[in-house]
C-alpha cells in the first residue's frame, strides 16, 4: 500500500472500485434470482390460500438461519466462492418477496379480475398484464428492503476466503491496523445501499405514475384510474 485513500492491500487482488463492482454483483444477482423464484411461488399462494401459511413459515425459518451456518453447509458443495455467498442472500430475499407479492396481488379488486376475464385475458396474461402492474408498488417496496439487506449482508462473506467484497476491507483494516480501510468498507457499503434504494424509488415513480408523491395535486379529471389503465394496456 502506498497510503492513498483508495489504495488497498495486495492480498485482496483487486482495486477498491473492483471490490465495489464485486459487491454489487454479489448483492444484486441473488435479489433478482429471488424475485424470479418468488413470482410463481406467490401466485400459487394466491390461488391456493392454504399453501401460503406453510410457505411463509418455511421462508421465515430459512431467514432465521445464520449466514455463517449456511456457509458451513454450502462450502462442501460450492467451495469458497461467490456462489456460496449469493445462495443464502437469494434465500433470505424470499421472506420479503413472497409476502409482498401475495399482498400486492390480493389487493387487486375482484371486479377488475372479472373485467379482465370478460375482455378475454387468460390466467397468465391476467397475472402479468393486470395483477402485477397494479401490485407493483408493493412489489417494489419489497424489492427495496431485499436489496438494501443484501447489500449489507454481502460483507459477511469475508468469513469464507475473502468473498465479502467491500467487507474484506474490514478484515484487512484490523490486520494492518488501518482504520482507513474500515471506513472505506463501512461508508462504501452504506453509499451503495442508499444509491440502490434511491434508484428503486425512481423506478417506482416511473412504473407507477398514479401513485401520490409529496405535495402532488389531486388527479386530473382526464387522467385514467390505474385499474382502467392496466386493463386498457392489457387489452391492446
Amino acid at each position: 500500500m502506498s497510503g492513498g485513500l483508495f489504495d488497498i492491500p495486495s492480498d485482496l487482488q483487486n482495486t477498491y472500485w473492483g471490490l465495489v463492482g464485486v459487491h454489487l454483483r454479489e448483492a444484486l444477482v441473488p435479489v433478482l434470482v429471488g424475485l424470479v423464484v418468488a413470482l410463481p411461488i406467490a401466485q400459487l399462494c394466491v390461488r391456493l390460500r392454504w399453501l401460503y401459511p406453510p410457505v411463509l413459515w418455511v421462508t421465515t425459518v430459512l431467514y432465521a438461519i445464520p449466514s455463517l451456518a449456511f456457509f458451513v453447509v454450502l462450502i462442501d458443495y460450492t467451495g469458497q466462492t461467490e456462489t456460496t455467498v449469493m445462495i443464502p442472500l437469494g434465500v433470505y430475499s424470499l421472506v420479503v418477496f413472497v409476502p409482498a407479492i401475495v399482498d400486492g396481488v390480493r389487493s387487486v379488486p375482484q371486479e377488475t379480475l372479472d373485467a379482465a376475464t370478460a375482455m378475454g385475458l387468460g390466467p397468465v396474461r391476467r397475472y402479468f398484464q393486470v395483477q402485477l402492474p397494479i401490485a407493483a408498488p408493493a412489489i417494489i417496496a419489497g424489492l427495496r428492503i431485499a436489496t438494501v439487506s443484501s447489500v449489507s449482508l454481502v460483507s459477511v462473506g469475508m468469513l469464507i476466503g475473502n468473498q465479502g467484497a467491500l467487507g474484506n476491507l474490514l478484515h484487512d483494516g484490523q490486520i494492518y491496523n488501518q482504520p482507513r480501510l474500515i471506513w472505506l468498507s463501512v461508508i462504501g457499503t452504506a453509499v451503495l445501499a442508499v444509491v440502490a434504494d434511491a434508484l428503486l424509488v425512481l423506478v417506482r415513480i416511473l412504473v407507477t405514475p398514479w401513485m401520490p408523491r409529496g405535495g402532488r395535486a389531486s388527479r386530473p379529471v382526464d387522467e385514467p384510474e390505474p385499474l382502467t389503465a392496466a386493463l386498457e394496456d392489457a387489452a391492446r
